[in-house]
């Protein structure tokens, strides 16, 4: 075990860095409900609460509910059990993302469940969604019994508690306090619900918040005066701040929405702008701009990069003019709460251009793998002759001996050099394999963000027939 710094003891307490709380929606009706609301989710998070009687929902549950009657006392009935699993998965993904419109690789999507279905299932219903990408899961209290019933379906699910929301249906009682404390170790947030008549209790009980369970707080139209909404969030915001919690509105519009989200900013610029970094999925810059509370609503209403023009003193789309469009994944506030990030994916016909000068930067040509990826690209159109790059997309048993060959000599021992450049060599052909299927460096990363959600794990051994197949491929060189 490396020894301690100097200056560190064994009970020294790492700063935390703090991220301001701000506001996402909980979808009572779909997402996909009104073309207002598909973009929503890309402020980082979104609750949905799937119908009772959506068939598809229900084919879910069933599936899982099949799941769990299957004994896992023999081989054949751990694969049946686990070809249910499999396809529950399937049914689960389709729903979030072909159904509800839902990128879970980038957004954290809550999904609220019935305790009744939880429990019948074994918790296998809960699992499911997790293993499909939602990052939490909401378990209603509902009637006199019903924290009883919420509590059973937590258990038998047997998820990590930092996976765990628990709602309450009503704002907080004076009960309220001593109960989060009873279930502390179970949850990791509770959910409660905000009212103009319950307003100063709740941001008292959060000033003064000391449960390790995060509060939820939901705000909706319904029970808030549309004229406080802002202030309101705000307010929650500022009591929220040392990563106490969050805030959830009920079906807001994309202007609800953007307006709060910018209540729970600030910006030391006299023009009351914000500094705004717009970025690839796998985090590299594509340049710098700024954004409006109206640029940040209308982005939220197209779903596309749209910030604002210091030149032009007004929204700026980006593409409209260029082609050069962007389709919006996700917007995050940094940790002082005065600069967005915006996570795109740069489009265009022609080429793929943030820059004016027509680069994918706004600082000059990409390195490293996204040059890698670039040239690839160009060889798959055009490649000059006598290109080995060509050759490879043109053979693929070639290609494939090639990606094993690699492979092999990067899994032998090796000194810290002859690992960098082995590895090197499996990412030029293993991109040369993407490149030709169509497959970019950010669909990987969507997909890694997809399975670190997961919490169903195999076990990993090795396949013998894969094993088989490779060294037959490299017994013949």
């Amino acid at each position: 075990r490396p020894s301690l710094p100097l200056h560190l003891s064994p009970t020294t307490k790492w700063k935390t860095t703090t991220m301001v709380c701000l506001p996402y929606p909980t979808f009572l009706k779909s997402p996909t409900s009104s073309p207002d609301a598909l973009s929503l989710s890309a402020v980082g998070r979104a609750r949905i609460h799937p119908q009772a009687d959506d068939k598809s929902y229900q084919q879910i549950v069933s599936k899982c509910i099949q799941q769990s009657q299957v004994p896992e006392d023999t081989k054949e009935n751990k694969q049946t059990r686990k070809k249910h699993m499999k396809q529950g998965v399937q049914l689960a993904s389709d729903f979030l993302s072909l159904q509800l419109n839902l990128d879970v690789s980038i957004v954290d999507v809550e999904i609220v469940l019935s305790a009744t279905d939880m429990v019948e299932s074994d918790g296998c219903l809960a699992c499911c969604f997790l293993d499909a990408g939602c990052q939490y899961i909401v378990v209603q209290v509902q009637g006199e019994e019903g924290l009883t019933r919420a509590l059973e379906a937590i258990e038998v699910s047997r998820l990590p508690r930092e996976r765990i929301v628990l709602d309450y249906q009503l704002p907080p009682d004076q009960e309220f306090v001593q109960q989060v404390t009873d279930v502390s170790s179970q949850v990791g947030t509770i959910c409660v619900k905000m009212s103009d008549g319950s307003c100063t209790d709740l941001l008292q009980k959060i000033a003064t918040w000391e449960q390790k369970t995060k509060l939820a707080v939901e705000i909706s139209n319904d029970t808030v005066q549309s004229t406080k909404l802002n202030e309101l969030v705000s307010r929650v915001s500022k009591a929220m701040g040392e990563d106490k919690g969050s805030i959830a509105l009920v079906d807001p519009t994309a202007e609800q929405l953007g307006l709060a989200f910018a209540a729970c900013m600030k910006t030391d610029r006299n023009d009351g702008l914000y500094t705004t970094v717009v970025c690839t999925r796998s985090n590299e810059a594509l340049g710098l701009v700024y954004s409006s509370k109206e640029s940040i609503v209308a982005a939220l209403q197209c779903g596309r990069g749209v910030y604002y023009s210091r030149s032009r003193n007004g929204l700026w789309r980006k593409g409209d003019t260029s082609g050069h469009y962007q389709t919006l994944h996700r917007i995050d506030v940094d940790c002082d709460g005065d600069a967005l990030r915006f996570t795109v994916t740069q489009n265009g016909d022609d080429i793929k251009a943030f820059c004016h000068l027509n680069t994918l930067t706004c600082w000059g040509e990409p390195r490293g793998i996204r040059h890698l990826e670039g040239t690839l690209q160009q060889r798959l159109v055009n490649a000059p002759a006598g290109s080995y790059t060509k050759r490879l997309f043109e053979d693929e048993t070639l290609l494939r001996d090639k990606l094993v060959e690699e492979a092999q000599e990067l899994s032998e021992p090796g000194s810290k050099q002859d690992v960098a450049g082995e590895l090197a060599d499996v990412l030029y052909f293993a991109m040369v394999r993407a490149t030709k299927a169509g497959v970019s460096i950010d669909d990987a990363v969507m997909e890694l963000d997809r399975r670190a959600k997961k919490v169903t794990r195999r076990q990993g051994d090795s396949k013998a027939f894969r094993i088989k197949a490779g060294e037959e491929i490299l017994g013949k060189k």
